[in-house]
């Protein structure tokens, strides 16, 4: 009975059902003369929309063309922070101390002294944290000062072609843009330009609708801080972070994060920063107020980059359309003026290659002119441009660095000569460390536990893969066997017992042969940290042959071992893949420079693996001697019936010249020191592994 009355009301619902309401169709035609249309069964003119009752109404030509606007550029990065590195707080913590960094080495570099920065790290909340970076630099000008922390695109650096860490005059804004975003507090900056200048003092907030810097303190105009002891008490009114220096700049950045160790951490960054930059000094706070020194290893600044004007060949023909419009002189001129290594011969050739003559005046140049001026170009030969513009680390610092932060016994450097890129010029340099302890060796029971608690792995497997380099899931399987943990048991789970199984584990068992290569990143001697597998460096390195050079190596994958390799690109204009500068692009010309440097420094690898494992095996073989030489020296005796001693002791001297290798010597160059014969140049540094016991707590 229900089911009946149920199919009832729905027939009565049917017969209630009005029809459709009739098209309607305007009668007059449309503004161009067609006739009207209709639309979703509903006719429209070009002004007016017959609209269905329960329709929405759709946007017209003048509506949509109402709503366009302007976007600036600081609100188009508020919106896609993550193309400046800033999405999530763990790699927003590190991009704020990186930017801050690298701007502080090149003022400091610039000026001619030599940096020593604080970086210190300071916990204010849940998941908030407070970043102060200071230098001892040049200062910065009053009026600058907001301009180059509250404003993006704002810099000296994009304009100019030479080697600098900076290139877009973005990054320091963007980590206080982010920074007011995610907690509301401005960038506080004080900067002083000499020992009896006073410091101004800046609070800043960037408005993003004008991409412009809005200043809250000093009525607009920031406060001018007085040498002396007034203005030592004026800064602890304000309550302002600073290290007493002559001159200098400290940033204040508070911004939502999250601090980690291991990989992708702020004391992996500064770790890396210290092997490429030598001449630096770091004073680093963690959030634990852990004090970190790196002491600089080299007295001196690397050499001053130059400018250099562009290379033709690095010029493609829209840029040189504008550039022949933007000046009023003869092609000659403009092409011997604009452009490096361009004489004017080359630049007589160029205009009678392009039909176009020396005395015409660029304005007149059309599209048609200018793309003969650029095949001409393209089929001309031009110099390289000068490398001066680029200025390597050098080997011997490489050794140094290495030397100094990453354990080893064996140590090669190698820098190839300059080459270029879409007229772009580069240079490549390779560091490679081999030997030494794991850095599960390192680890004591409370920085274990405070790793434990700051990780985010849902595993012991994957705590251990991520938290310490170069430990692969092979020494990872091994670990947790000897330990008798579970291999899917969670870190944060592990009772103060078991902490300390998984410790004596860590520190018994031998992981060096379970080892994966460690691959240190660098573009313009900053260290690239994320995005590994979209960069070139990487890419090289998997490509490369390591088996030639006694290391065992899958195919696809990194080779396995106690091996550490810094690879550095030099160049005027770093082709990174994105903003956030992570990665290289793949160039041809950038790769088999990479491939060449990273043989190089193999060759000399392989070498020492050989020349060890032989003194290896030769020790090995005359320890089996020794073992039997006295029972067959009794035997002999008891059979011919002579001097047990005296036989022994031939026998002895027998085995000892047969494998006369296992009592070389190597010097600190790897070359023997009573025979010449293996000569690795003097790019190589070898160490006695008992003396190479560093300090090195590198959970990197």
């Amino acid at each position: 009975m229900a089911l009946k009355r149920k199919k009832k009301a729905t027939k009565a619902r049917t017969a209630k059902k009005e029809p459709p309401e009739p098209l309607r169709v305007s009668a007059e035609p449309s503004a161009n003369g067609d006739a009207p249309h209709a639309r979703n069964g509903v006719a429209e003119d070009s002004d007016d929309v017959a609209v269905a009752p329960g329709r929405r109404r759709r946007a017209t030509a003048k509506s949509m063309a109402a709503a366009q606007r302007d976007i600036s550029v600081s609100e188009f990065f508020a919106k896609n922070r993550h193309l400046l590195g800033f999405d999530n707080p763990r790699k927003a913590l590190l991009t704020t101390v990186k930017e801050a960094v690298d701007n502080s080495l090149d003022a400091c570099e610039e000026a001619g002294i030599l940096p020593e920065i604080w970086v210190h790290i300071e916990q204010t909340g849940t998941d908030r944290f407070k970043v102060g970076i200071q230098d001892n630099g040049p200062g910065i000008l009053k009026k600058q000062i907001p301009l180059i922390f509250g404003k993006l695109l704002y810099g000296s650096k994009f304009h100019r072609l030479r080697q600098s860490r900076g290139q877009q005059g973005i990054g320091i804004s963007a980590a206080g843009m982010y920074g007011v975003q995610t907690t509301g507090k401005p960038v506080k900056i004080i900067s002083k330009v000499g020992t009896n200048k006073p410091a101004h003092y800046y609070e800043i907030q960037i408005d993003t609708k004008k991409n412009e810097p809005r200043i809250l303190n000093g009525g607009g105009d920031g406060v001018d801080i007085q040498p002396g002891a007034k203005g030592d008490s004026a800064i602890a009114k304000h309550g302002i972070e600073w290290v007493d220096q002559p001159h200098g700049t400290r940033v204040t950045i508070e911004l939502e994060a999250k601090f980690v160790r291991g990989r992708g951490s702020v004391d992996e960054y500064l770790t890396q920063t210290a092997i490429a930059n030598p001449h630096v000094t770091l004073h680093y706070v963690d959030p634990d107020a852990n004090l970190r020194d790196f002491t600089r290893s080299a007295k001196v600044l690397p050499p001053e980059p130059k400018e250099i004007k562009p290379h033709p060949y690095g010029v493609e023909l829209g840029r040189l359309a504008a550039m022949l419009q933007d000046d009023n002189e003869t092609v000659a001129q403009f092409l011997t003026t604009k452009f490096s290594r361009v004489s004017s011969g080359i630049a007589r050739k160029l205009c009678a290659a392009a039909k176009v003559s020396t005395r015409a005046n660029t304005r007149k140049m059309g599209r048609k002119e200018a793309e003969a001026i650029y095949q001409a170009i393209q089929n001309t030969r031009i110099a390289p441009p000068a490398t001066d513009c680029i200025s390597p680390i050098g080997e011997e610092l490489i050794l140094k660095g290495l030397h100094q932060v990453v354990p080893g016994e064996f140590y090669a450097a190698a820098t190839r000569p300059p080459a270029v890129y879409r007229g772009n010029p580069f240079q490549i340099e390779v560091g490679l460390a081999y030997g030494g302890s794991a850095a599960t060796q390192h680890v004591t029971k409370e920085l274990l536990r405070e790793l434990i608690d700051e990780s985010d792995a849902r595993t012991i497997r994957q705590f251990l893969i991520h938290t310490f380099n170069g430990l692969g899931a092979d020494s990872a399987d091994k670990i947790i066997r000897e330990s008798g943990l579970g291999t899917r048991q969670s870190p944060s789970s592990l009772k103060p017992k078991q902490v300390e199984t998984l410790l004596a584990a860590m520190k018994g068992v031998n992981v060096a042969e379970g080892q994966t290569m460690e691959v240190f990143r660098y573009a313009n001697r900053v260290p690239l940290q994320f995005q590994p597998a979209s960069c070139a460096i990487t890419q090289t390195v998997l490509s490369t042959n390591w088996r030639s050079y006694g290391l065992s190596q899958s195919r696809g994958s990194l080779p396995k071992g106690p091996v550490t390799v810094m690879v550095h690109i030099a160049s005027v204009w770093v082709p990174f893949t994105s903003e956030s500068k992570e990665a290289v692009a793949s160039y041809p010309e950038i790769q088999k420079e990479l491939r060449l440097a990273l043989q190089a420094v193999g060759r000399n690898l392989g070498m020492y693996v050989r020349r060890r494992l032989k003194v290896k095996q030769q020790g090995d073989r005359r320890q089996i001697f020794l073992r039997y030489l006295g029972e067959v020296a009794t035997a002999v005796s008891d059979i011919n019936n002579v001097d047990r001693a005296a036989l022994y002791d031939q026998l002895v001297s027998v085995a000892k010249k047969r494998t006369a290798d296992a009592d070389m010597k190597l010097d600190d160059r790897g070359r023997p020191i009573e025979e010449a014969e293996l000569e690795m140049g003097r790019n190589v540094l070898i160490v006695d592994p008992l003396d190479s016991a560093h300090n090195f707590a590198a959970v990197a």
